[in-house]
């Protein structure tokens, strides 16, 4: 890591991000600076501009970076991951139920040792550095070390992290379940230690309804009542057999939708997995309560659990939040820009579509929309956290010959290249707060010798 942050530094280089919805202004919605100079200050952006306009206001003595050659992005957000599943990506299951029982359940009970968790975080923090993620909304376990590891390490890293632990009284192996009772006090416990220091936040995260009973789902609730500032994270509708046991194991409730609200878990600040297999009555509730779906597409096709239906999410006039995410280990992939391609073809395979820019929308401001976020991260835009990513298509030939053969095309062209031909080679470096804290060998940023220092 590089230590302090730099005072005060400038990047040239092609900047990219969004500024709007494209839904709502189409590529308009994506500023796209050819020749483009970025300037951060105490951690934060600054200023953006053309590099022939803003090159004037540097100041002396101000260190300009010219990355000439290299897209400026704003930093990636996953906004559904699980960091103690980082060994089991390409484990192979019968199904989603199948494969927690052989695999994930197995590899979470290792989380009870402090020092098993730290090395996760560690790897799993850089990780996603590597692909160029600045910020994820994270599953834990149902171990309290397990957030407090991961916490320690995002903030030696400054960043913004959305975290929480599992709580299961039902369903999974001993070593894995808590009660209702000590579910809510060592969530509530972790909410007072976590929420709010730094750039952490915390989320009560019932796993499932599968693995919460009555009870458990109805302290989650008082714990959002309680703490009106944290995120509420689960899953829903990821798969038809998981609807099947939900409706059992609640036989009073119409939909598996209903459970979760029920107990007052649907909201705002309630990001919901997949949402793959909803009735009409369940999009409507959860455009009502304005919940938000994250999309899992690399997960969904791992685990055969479907074709998301993008249209009747986004269907007026009761459209559904959405965002975006790898859902590692299900998900196959820490990429963002693979996840976003995956969402791609997931959408055509449904006879549908989504516009790039959308999709880069997704992946960035609009993901941080869905945080409630969107003045802190997702965007270049001055007053921003200066969390970004430096992207070198050079490193990946193909997508280099693909931008030069489509020179001429406009932003969405290039947004689908950088995300079907993208992935982790690309990432030259990532910025968190202005900090370089992860740069590849040769380039024109150097993590431990920040600019400006």
């Amino acid at each position: 890591m590089s230590g302090e942050a730099p005072r005060r530094f400038a990047l040239r280089g092609r900047i990219l991000h969004a500024v709007g919805d494209p839904a709502e202004r189409g590529e308009a919605a994506i500023e796209d600076i050819p020749d483009g100079l970025l300037r951060i200050a105490e951690g934060r952006i600054a200023a953006l501009g053309d590099y022939g306009d803003l090159r004037h206001a540097l100041e002396p003595g101000e260190p300009l970076i010219d990355l000439t050659g290299r897209i400026l992005l704003p930093g990636l957000i996953d906004a559904h991951v699980h960091y103690p599943q980082t060994g089991v990506v390409a484990a192979h299951g019968r199904d989603l139920l199948d494969w927690l029982e052989r695999h994930t359940f197995p590899a979470e009970s290792a989380f009870a040792d402090p020092e098993h968790a730290r090395e996760a975080a560690r790897f799993f923090l850089d990780e996603l550095l590597r692909n160029g993620t600045t910020a994820a909304v994270v599953y834990c376990t149902v171990h309290p070390v397990s957030v407090d590891a991961l916490c320690e390490e995002a903030s030696a890293r400054g960043m913004r992290i959305v975290a929480g632990k599992v709580m299961m009284d039902r369903g999974a192996p001993a070593a894995l379940r808590d009660t209702a009772e000590t579910g809510y006090r060592e969530s509530a416990a972790l909410i007072a230690r976590w929420h709010g220091r730094g750039r952490i936040a915390y989320a009560v995260t019932p796993r499932f309804a599968v693995t919460s009973s009555e009870a458990q789902l109805e302290a989650a609730g008082a714990l959002l009542r309680e703490h009106p500032g944290v995120y509420l994270q689960t899953h829903l509708a990821e798969q038809r057999n998981e609807i099947a046991t939900v409706l059992r194991l609640f036989p009073w409730a119409a939909s598996y939708t209903e459970v979760y609200d029920r107990f007052g878990l649907l909201g705002p600040r309630s990001l919901l997995g997949h949402c793959i297999h909803l009735a009409e009555a369940e999009l409507a509730r959860l455009s009502a309560s304005r919940s938000v779906a994250v999309l899992c597409p690399t997960s969904n096709t791992f685990l055969g659990s479907g074709l998301v239906d993008l249209d009747a999410l986004r269907r007026p006039p009761r459209p559904v939040r959405l965002g975006l995410a790898t859902d590692i280990g299900g998900g196959t992939s820490y990429s963002m820009f693979q996840t976003m391609a995956e969402l791609h073809k997931v959408v055509r395979l449904a006879g549908q579509g989504i516009d790039p820019c959308g999709l880069f929308h997704l992946a960035t401001l609009g993901n941080a929309r869905a945080l409630g976020l969107e003045r802190e991260i997702g965007s270049l835009r001055p007053g921003c956290a200066a969390d970004l990513v430096v992207v070198d298509p050079a490193r990946r030939p193909a997508l280099a010959r693909r931008l030069a053969a489509g020179a001429e095309e406009g932003v969405s062209d290039l947004l689908l290249a950088l995300a079907v031909l993208g992935d982790e080679q690309v990432v030259e470096a990532t910025f968190v707060a202005g900090r370089p804290l992860y740069a590849c060998p040769g380039s024109g940023v150097s993590v431990g010798q920040p600019p400006g220092r």
